[in-house]
């Protein structure tokens, strides 16, 4: 089978099955299969696909249509321009916390040397994004999860930056002492009562604790509001990646902590992303 047909059949599989991308998700993993670039998959339309690769690219498009998402198929997901190893621990990077990371990057001197910590690690997406935007910068990683530490720490050695990257198994930062120019986090704030209205593709694949806010989706925000007003220096900043509908109780948390210069950021889709403030 040549190679444009094999991608037509996978792609043509995704959109009769209503797949939100069905033709990005039928390039990402057909070359996968290939071990190939996407870039150079459009290249190699009359290449004949060795047997091998063809059926390893069924397989993905079969996992696909069952609703495994593209990441969890291949073990990694690219953010922020690169790549991370997932596991069974760790929440999938998603497109919207990229706005964490540019709303963190607006406010900082990559030139500065920085004491960060980034509270819930999980891949280390955030926390290896920034260490590698920030040459200069520090970064302690907590995870309540071994397995996610464990993730995190070979995704910063893949990515260049495990010389600056320290993983500390804790809950939330509850260890840690002040000494801190940043708190970073995108903790779980889903509801528990409306975690069984997420598609399928979330419930079944990405880790409950990862998802799972309390009641009214503001557990983590609590913990995490309350201590890093005691590890922050005095001027030391936090941003944290908030769902939609919480930037007004947020306001109120890091107000009652004493923060100020508090501001809530959107996202591409104009929804409220990011919530970031001063320590006094």
């Amino acid at each position: 089978m040549k190679v444009g047909m094999l991608y037509r059949q996978v792609r043509d599989q995704f959109r009769s099955a209503d797949l939100e991308t069905p033709d990005l998700d039928a390039k990402l993993l057909v070359s996968a299969a290939l071990g190939t670039t996407v870039s150079n998959l459009l290249l190699m339309d009359l290449d004949e696909a060795p047997e091998a690769s063809a059926l390893k690219a069924l397989e993905f498009s079969t996992e696909r249509l069952g609703g495994m998402p593209v990441g969890r198929i291949l073990g990694e997901r690219e953010f922020y321009g690169r790549s991370f190893k997932l596991n069974h621990a760790t929440l999938e990077p998603r497109p919207d916390t990229e706005t964490l990371i540019d709303t963190v990057l607006r406010q900082c001197n990559p030139d500065q040397p920085l004491k960060m910590c980034d509270i819930g690690t999980g891949t280390g997406a955030i926390a290896v994004t920034l260490l590698a935007e920030l040459p200069k910068a520090q970064m302690v990683a907590v995870d309540i999860s071994t397995d996610a530490l464990e993730c995190a720490a070979a995704n910063a050695k893949s990515n260049g930056v495990g010389d600056r990257f320290l993983p500390v198994r804790a809950d939330y930062a509850d260890p840690l002492q002040e000494g801190f120019d940043w708190v970073v986090s995108n903790p779980p704030y889903i509801r528990t009562q409306v975690l069984d209205e997420l598609s399928a593709e979330v419930t079944k694949h990405d880790p409950n604790l990862a998802l799972d806010g309390g009641a009214d989706g503001l557990d983590a925000y609590r913990r995490i509001v309350a201590r890093a007003a005691v590890i922050l220096v005095p001027g030391g900043r936090i941003a944290l990646e908030i769902g939609y509908d919480q930037a007004s109780e947020l306001k109120n948390q890091l107000r009652h902590h004493g923060f100020e210069a508090i501001d809530i950021i959107q996202d591409l889709g104009g929804r409220d992303r990011v919530a970031t403030a001063r320590r006094v």
